[in-house]
């Protein structure tokens, strides 16, 4: 775009009389910057912390799942709120920095949402990932305590090496060395 150069009369006094001035110019106007130069000014985001995602379960038999997880997979009890006639009204399991929810199965307006895995032909529709340091220990442990291992430990086409297995009552569990955050 083209643009005329205006020129304008500022006065001025000098003694008595009136000088003609030029007038003064405007600052120029700012250039609205390109996307990338906007992107290049900007200090590079700091990596976002990890989502506290917690996955919660319900097991038919609680109390002896949670035995189950701690001893095959390594899991600690964190909390552990028991209920009446051997349930287990919350429970919370850590292992390292993670952690999994468990409860007994109850009927209410949650329960009446899920399905146990031995209810839809021993099938999940989601299941946990959890990243070990060393998936060959962890493998031969949960092997010795009966986990029933239903994908072999093998190394990955992505990256890391990892193992599938379910637990007494048909929860589908993955271990493994792939850290998608590094």
């Amino acid at each position: 775009m083209a643009t005329k150069k205006r020129t304008a009369v500022r006065k001025a006094t000098k003694g008595r009389h009136a000088v003609k001035m030029p007038a003064k110019r405007a600052a120029p106007a700012k250039r609205a910057a390109s996307p990338k130069a906007k992107a290049a000014a900007r200090p590079a985001p700091a990596r976002p912390a990890p989502a506290r995602i917690v996955p919660a379960m319900r097991y038919r038999d609680a109390p002896a799942a949670i035995a189950f997880l701690c001893k095959a997979f390594g899991f600690e009890e964190h909390l552990v709120v028991p209920g009446p006639d051997n349930t287990i009204v919350h429970a919370q399991l850590t292992l390292g920095n993670g952690m999994i929810m468990l409860s007994s199965i109850v009927e209410s307006e949650f329960g009446k949402l899920m399905a146990q895995p031995d209810e839809i032909g021993g099938r999940e529709t989601q299941s946990a990932y959890v990243i070990v340091p060393d998936a060959d220990a962890h493998y031969a442990r949960a092997v010795k305590a009966g986990a029933d291992i239903v994908i072999d430990i093998k190394d990955e086409d992505y990256g890391g090496r990892g193992y599938t297995c379910r637990d007494p009552e048909g929860r589908i569990w993955n271990f493994g060395t792939y850290d998608p955050w590094r």
